[in-house]
């Protein structure tokens, strides 16, 4: 756990957009490259990242998030860039590939936090979330200690970021559903007095020319939005913990 000024933050970077992320569809086994749009979005935020001088980066295996994490600078940190499997996304199982309305003509009311996934195919077996909750806890305990050299960034899937910073949090990781995270985006997990708090969330690349987008966002925060990027444009600016409202729920897909 870091502590207040002497060591560093935790960096989240959710990779840019995908085809599938923009038709609001589970991505989780599946390897989908990134679109232009998710590509000029990951460049975007190399200026930030390289501002906050990274002493260490860990990425999914995913495509996504390896071009993610190249595209922002990533690989010319220190350490390098390292491959972490356990940063992978949720398996969605029988639901890969499906949108939440798809899935809800099968079993209405059906919401991933509360119900979970259905076994798949042999490529996509399914996860629990005490098991995504394992793997985010098995890379907390990885990357703690690399904070007393300085700020470590972490570039992944929606779904595993939420859960790990609910874990960062000391919270059941069903509470991952409170934070709603963008593709894109970049957070930052650190400590106040000693305690894990969320010093930043779901920050969008600054435009050229201004300062670093935590420095003039902190929570809450609604982020711009990335073009191409499906949203609900009545979405207003919320507390991060307040709970989704149901017209939200489909944000909670792997975009």
């Amino acid at each position: 756990m870091a502590s207040d000024g002497d060591t560093g933050e935790l960096i989240l970077i959710r990779h840019g957009e995908t085809i599938w992320s923009r038709e609001l569809k589970h991505t989780g086994r599946t390897d989908i490259p990134l679109t232009p749009a998710g590509e000029a979005a990951a460049a975007r935020l190399a200026a930030d990242l390289a501002a906050r001088h990274p002493v260490a980066a860990f990425a999914s295996p995913s495509q996504r998030a390896v071009r993610t994490a190249e595209l922002a600078g990533l690989t010319e940190v220190p350490a390098g860039l390292k491959i972490d499997p356990d940063l992978a996304e949720w398996d969605y199982g029988g639901y890969e590939g499906r949108t939440t309305p798809e899935i809800q003509r099968d079993r209405p009311g059906w919401y991933l936090w509360r119900e979970g996934v259905i076994p798949g195919d042999a490529d996509h077996p399914g996860e629990s979330i005490a098991q995504v909750a394992a793997r985010a806890d098995a890379v907390l305990a990885r990357v703690s200690p690399l904070l007393a050299r300085g700020n470590v960034a972490l570039v992944a899937h929606g779904h595993l970021l939420r859960i790990l910073t609910a874990r960062w949090l000391d919270l059941d990781p069903r509470h991952g559903r409170l934070f709603r995270l963008d593709t894109g985006t970049l957070s930052i997990l650190g400590a106040e007095h000693g305690e894990p708090v969320i010093a930043a969330w779901n920050l969008p690349p600054t435009a050229p020319g201004q300062g670093l987008a935590a420095e003039h966002c902190t929570l809450p925060c609604l982020p711009r939005q990335a073009e191409g990027e499906a949203e609900d444009t009545d979405v207003t600016q919320r507390e991060v913990g307040e709970p989704a409202g149901d017209s939200e729920v489909q944000h909670d897909l792997e975009q």
